[in-house]
């Protein structure tokens, strides 16, 4: 699926479902609670804190498909074609950090 795939897909949803976009400041605090919730896990599942039993059962890839679609949404009020947008963005990288990350010693 390309991204402008999935933009459409959740404008659908949106208006089949969800009546209206939240406005961008609501999503904006959304956004930020649902990359909350990743970090929860992240932090439990993979580093030092300890995992308690209530987030056990979360599932990952789910919480990350959350913040994917308050991302969209986000993308999608604010007229941003995330196509577009990560290719822009990959070529900045590419030339900025050509060679930064291969000539970095803390990576090797």
């Amino acid at each position: 699926m390309q991204i402008s795939e999935a933009q459409k897909l959740v404008d659908n949803w949106i208006k089949d479902f969800g009546v209206r976009y939240f406005n961008e400041l609501t999503n904006m605090a959304m956004l930020t609670e649902e990359v909350g919730e990743v970090a929860r896990i992240i932090a439990r599942r993979y580093g030092e804190q300890s995992e308690k039993e209530s987030d056990k059962g979360k599932d990952l890839g789910d919480e990350m498909a959350d913040v994917l679609f308050v991302l969209i949404c986000l993308a999608n009020q604010t007229g941003v074609n995330l196509d577009e947008a990560l290719k822009k963005n990959l070529l900045k990288k590419t030339q900025r950090d050509a060679t930064r990350h291969k000539e970095n010693d803390k990576l090797a």
